[in-house]
């Protein structure tokens, strides 16, 4: 088999699944180190792609997506389509690129690449993280990646230096707890009246409280009154996606729902704390955290009640306790 010289990643969509798309970079790296790797995605993930060590280069899919022959000028010789996407695995045909690995599961990658893999992902038992890597048996690498082996691929070492007058938030001798309450509709929530339970139970003494969230998400949090607890640090909207990585970098915790911020900071070793729905597919089995100290907390039952969306009661039923207890005994 021709080695690999020039790679293209391809994932356009949000920004969680994003970082778990990061340790196939590694992974490459690893195997191929002279290999050059590209990554085309949605421009808002940029930061979170500059960041990694393992990546060469990003490409911003609005940029590209309407002209095949400035992606052919890149000299691209193996496209790998992580997300399947219809319009993307045309572009890359019509690019040229020689090699196209894509999934068995999807009926126009059977038009537009010419290797395929046999993954289905509704169906796998396998986390998110481990069906990415499984793409790559298309350049060779068939190595089965355990849960544990994962983290030391993410390669997120270009993360910049905190602002500092953010660094003069944090407390030093306190865990600097950040709080995600909302997702922006990409994942069940486990409610704003949980996490004012939770600020409401954690020692002032031992915890430094931030939320996070868009400028939009922290006017709904702020009616919630959670921002009027004492010593809670209203964040939202005030950071890029560049300096809330910094931010989450420079603190100690983070719990939230299934976020990208939640798995950002588990790809930096930062205690993440998940609250997940037992909904297949979106449970831990699937969707679960993963770094050195990243956990999450589920009900365990067989539930389909909201597959649809709204409330999740099974979210809503774990205990603002049980989280501060698992943040207590850390701390």
């Amino acid at each position: 088999m021709r080695l690999p010289s020039r790679i293209l990643l391809s994932r356009a969509d949000s920004l969680g699944d994003v970082v778990l798309t990061l340790p196939m970079a590694g992974v490459i790296k690893q195997h191929y180190p002279k290999t050059e790797i590209f990554f085309l995605g949605k421009e808002y993930t940029r930061p979170l792609i500059e960041a990694c060590s393992h990546i060469d280069h990003f490409l911003d899919i609005n940029t590209y997506k309407n002209d095949p022959e400035v992606l052919r000028k890149l000299r691209i010789d193996t496209a790998i389509h992580v997300f399947p996407n219809k319009e993307i695995a045309a572009l890359v045909k019509q690019a040229g690129i020689p090699k196209r690995i894509g999934t068995t599961g999807r009926l126009y990658h059977w038009l537009s690449c010419n290797q395929l893999i046999p993954i289905s992902r509704r169906r796998s038992q396998l986390h998110e993280a481990q069906l990415n890597l499984k793409l790559l048996a298309g350049i060779g690498i068939r190595k089965p990646f355990s849960l544990e082996d994962i983290p030391s691929f993410y390669g997120l070492n270009g993360i910049l230096p905190l602002q500092p007058e953010h660094q003069a938030l944090l407390h030093h001798d306190k865990c600097n707890l950040i709080l995600h309450p909302l997702s922006a509709g990409s994942a069940r929530e486990w409610g704003l009246d949980n996490f004012s339970a939770l600020a409401g139970l954690l020692p002032m003494e031992k915890f430094r409280i931030f939320i996070t969230g868009t400028a939009k998400e922290g006017e709904v949090i702020r009616r919630s009154g959670i921002c009027d607890l004492p010593g809670i640090i209203d964040m939202t909207g005030k950071f890029t996606l560049q300096e809330l990585m910094s931010f989450i970098a420079a603190a100690d915790a983070l719990v939230a729902a299934s976020t990208g911020p939640l798995h950002i900071a588990a790809a930096l070793g930062k205690t993440a704390i998940g609250i997940y729905p037992p909904i297949r597919p979106m449970h831990p089995g699937r969707w679960a955290p993963l770094g050195k100290k990243a956990n999450y907390l589920v009900l365990e039952k067989e539930c389909e009640d909201c597959r649809q969306g709204g409330s999740c009661a099974c979210m809503h039923a774990i205990k603002a306790e049980d989280v501060a207890k698992h943040l207590n005994n850390i701390w």
